[in-house]
């Protein structure tokens, strides 16, 4: 007799299969910090400080008061990751096949999880007032895109991950007086998740006729073996939300200035579904009645991180300048990730995360020997908010990682400016030791990652 089906069961059997969805990306944890190009010269150095140009909506809205008249933003950012995986001996689960090698990559061979993403920008700021400033950036402040070949090692862990999110970030400010400006915007924030991994039907098979969900003998007589029916699980979902940032820029001299700037923790109610493609061998023991990896809606919840940054700009004269960040991400909010699915059959999957607060630091330098040119250089030094081997993914290999940027701005006419700018982000070797929840598999090797990232802009000013 066919034994009924249990939550605790189902969620053996399902847990890691959609856990992976859990959104790991780009510049520690998979917050985007490209949201300007001559910031990007600097390492976004002095980034709450500096009121450059009319990305300080994003950075410190209490900039716009540094910027009379009207003026627009267009930039773009190409970013240009590498994600070499090493297999160090990634194995099965013991309790099934005694432990022996995953089938695909092998031992030594690499794969690479880098994709290229383009990432825009747009502000735009006027001056209302004598003392009253406004402006508006279109960005995004999340993101990650990472893709692997279907037969790689990993592939149970992740094969697709792609999260793209937009905000609309009106602002205003008000300059209080010749010292202190206040800033404050509203964010409405878009997110869309797509991920996707391989599922190891032969595993599952066998474990439910270990636990005698099916008769013994079924996985043998329908052809399915372990890891010989890989099939697959997509998520995708989508969801509207809002938050805020705050700003104060304190003028401590002519040529000193401290930015302080907030941004507000977004909380995102995903829906959207689940599908599944299930080999032919084990669809004909689903049919048995067995309710798993049927297509379905699914949800989750996500607080997206709030963060804070104190800036420091300093002018030692009208051609040198030097620029100093610190800021602090809440990524302890990461702690887990709960999906929730339509099909009432199949129980949630909880995937532990555990992730820990960050730190970036940054210095930067500015020098214009004249009216037309703008040379730039800075360092960063950004922690990853992961907390050790086994809570690193494939969907993101990230660790701590330092910055090396130069950029270079060209004033063309009294109304046009042009600036470009070029990181290499340096990776410490990364070890993963993942388990895929719902089939006991465990990806064991390291990652040789690191990231390019080229950036342009183009400022007119009315």
């Amino acid at each position: 007799m066919q034994k009924h089906f249990t939550p605790r069961t189902l969620a053996l059997l399902t847990g890691g299969i959609l856990a992976t969805a859990a959104m790991h990306s780009h510049a520690a944890g998979f917050a985007i910090i490209e949201q300007s190009a001559s910031g990007m010269g600097n390492a976004y150095a002095g980034a709450a400080a500096v009121a450059e140009d009319a990305s300080t909506i994003y950075f410190n809205p209490a900039g716009l008061t540094h910027l009379p008249g009207s003026q627009m933003v267009l930039a773009g950012h190409v970013i240009m990751p590498t994600a070499d995986f090493s297999n160090r001996g990634s194995y099965v689960n013991p309790m099934l096949t005694n432990g022996v090698p995953v089938a695909g990559s092998l031992p030594g061979a690499n794969d690479d999880g880098g994709k290229t993403k383009f990432v825009p920008n747009f502000y735009f700021s006027t001056q209302l007032g004598e003392k009253l400033f406004a402006g508006i950036g279109i960005n995004a402040p999340f993101g990650l895109a990472t893709e692997y070949d279907n037969d790689w090692v990993g592939r149970y862990h992740a094969i697709e991950s792609e999260i793209s999110t937009v905000i609309i970030n009106p602002a205003l400010a008000w300059k209080i007086n010749d010292r202190i400006s206040l800033g404050a915007g509203i964010s409405a924030q878009y997110i869309d998740v797509t991920l996707s991994n391989a599922v190891d039907f032969g595993s599952v098979c066998f474990g439910l006729e270990s636990k005698g969900y099916l008769p013994p003998g079924s996985c043998a007589a329908s052809g399915v073996m372990p890891l010989g029916a890989d099939g697959e699980a997509k998520v995708k979902g989508t969801d509207w939300s809002w938050g805020f940032n705050l700003g104060a820029l304190i003028e401590l001299s002519d040529r000193t200035r401290i930015g302080l700037a907030y941004r507000s923790s977004v909380e995102q109610d995903l829906e959207g579904h689940a599908r599944f493609r299930v080999p032919s061998s084990f669809q004909a023991l689903l049919d048995m009645g067995i309710p798993l990896f049927s297509n379905t809606s699914a949800s989750a919840s996500v607080d997206l991180p709030e963060n804070a940054s104190i800036s420091l700009y300093h002018a030692f004269n009208e051609q040198w300048a030097i620029l100093a960040d610190a800021t602090w991400t809440k990524w302890s909010r990461f702690d887990e990730l709960r999906i929730d699915y339509g099909n009432p059959m199949q129980p949630p999957t909880v995937q532990p995360e555990n992730w820990d607060d960050s730190w970036r630091y940054s210095l930067g330098a500015i020098y214009k020997p004249n009216t037309t040119w703008t040379f730039r250089a800075g360092w960063a030094y950004d922690e990853t908010p992961i907390p050790d081997a086994k809570y690193r993914t494939p969907r993101i290999p990230g660790n701590d990682r330092t910055w090396i940027a130069l950029g270079l701005g060209y004033q063309i006419s009294k109304t046009m400016a042009v600036d470009v700018g070029y990181s290499h982000l340096f990776v410490d070797d990364t070890k993963i030791n993942s388990l895929d929840h719902s089939t006991g598999h465990q990806l064991v090797g390291e990652y040789d990652s690191d990231v390019d990232i080229i950036s342009a802009q183009l400022k007119m000013e009315f």
